[in-house]
């Protein structure tokens, strides 16, 4: 008898496993709003607010490394990442329950580092911990975080409301997280050689602090309510800015044109990349990652309101599906947008 022909998981990706796990799961309670496809799900609970859930997993080797990853640092960056996805749908985390799997090489000291930086974040953003479980691992240490967050039902955001003739709009700047761990990997490598050898990092402090310690744009969702503002379609960039507004463009049904000389960098890493790594600046923002800076569509009336008041900057415009999503670069040529952000199950 033949045995029948295994798919590899690599095959569909992290998205692609995730879509067809989740065929036949359409929400069937009414008090469910949203359920998987976003950056959060989003239930009724009491008038005329949603609560907002959203879950994220690090696991030690995959999206980790402690031979130059702090523990509180790691305790932290845990909490953000989580948090990043409940401010990209305009709500406002409030709690976390955190799940850990540990292996029996840590120790209690160990875990209170840990657990350290999980405090710093909750202070800082106003969390309460609402509980957890913890179990053993045969391997290093994975951390899931699930927050809980509110939204006004009138100004939740998702992905699929991106309307053609939208600016295209991102905070912050982008490709910083991915050139720190560059520099971080590279002076692991150093002192894997020569034991004797410093990691230098004090002039990559800047960006080896994006990847190590990230914050969440609170401020921007503060600023959009402040100036009356509702996207119309928003997303957080944990996997690349390419990823993240394909996302965006396939759950709205709209094409995109974004500009290369208007994705912004900071200058350390616009020199890293050009002086050191001998790669384009804008590689490491289309595909590197763990930015959690926010990206959104909008008419062009509504940024009006937020130009000046805000770190926001225009990339880009939606357009008709039928153009398809084009990269333009500053010499006026036109290249496809490929997604060729991070994929955690193509890893191996």
């Amino acid at each position: 008898m033949e045995k029948p022909k295994l798919t590899p998981i690599s095959s569909l990706g992290e998205f692609g496993l995730i879509d067809r796990l989740s065929l036949g799961f359409e929400p069937k309670r009414p008090e469910t709003v949203l359920g998987i496809g976003d950056d959060a799900a989003a239930r009724k609970v009491d008038g005329s607010k949603l609560q907002l859930i959203s879950t994220d997993s690090m696991v030690q080797g995959i999206h980790f490394d402690l031979s130059y990853f702090p523990l509180a640092h790691l305790g932290y960056k845990a909490v953000v990442t989580a948090l990043s996805d409940i401010y990209a749908m305009n709500g406002t985390p409030t709690g976390i329950t955190i799940s850990l799997a540990i292996s029996s090489k840590y120790t209690v000291e160990a875990m209170d580092e840990l657990y350290r930086g999980v405090r710093k974040a909750c202070r800082f953003y106003g969390l309460d911990l609402l509980g957890g479980d913890i179990t053993s691992s045969l391997s290093g240490l994975m951390i899931n975080v699930t927050v809980v967050g509110e939204v006004e039902e009138a100004k939740m955001v998702k992905r699929s409301g991106a309307q053609e003739g939208d600016y295209i709009v991102v905070s912050g700047v982008l490709g910083s997280a991915y050139l720190g761990l560059q520099v971080l990997e590279r002076e692991k490598q150093v002192f894997l050689q020569d034991a004797a050898m410093q990691p230098e990092l004090d002039k990559y402090k800047t960006l080896v602090e994006r990847q190590l310690k990230p914050e969440a744009r609170y401020d921007i969702i503060r600023v959009l309510a402040e100036e009356g503002v509702v996207p119309n379609a928003m997303i957080d960039i944990s996997d690349g800015l390419s990823s993240e507004l394909l996302h965006i463009c396939r759950a709205s049904k709209v094409g995109c044109a974004i500009h290369e000389e208007n994705v912004p960098f900071e200058q350390a890493a616009f020199d890293l990349a050009v002086n050191e790594f001998k790669i384009a600046p804008v590689t490491c923002a289309l595909s590197g990652g763990e930015d959690y800076q926010l990206l959104m569509t909008m008419p062009p009336a509504s940024f009006k309101k937020l130009d000046g008041k805000a770190d926001l900057k225009v990339i880009g415009v939606v357009s008709p599906a039928s153009e398809g999503y084009k990269l333009i670069s500053p010499k006026g040529e036109e290249h496809q947008l490929i997604a060729q952000g991070w994929n955690h199950l193509n890893k191996h």
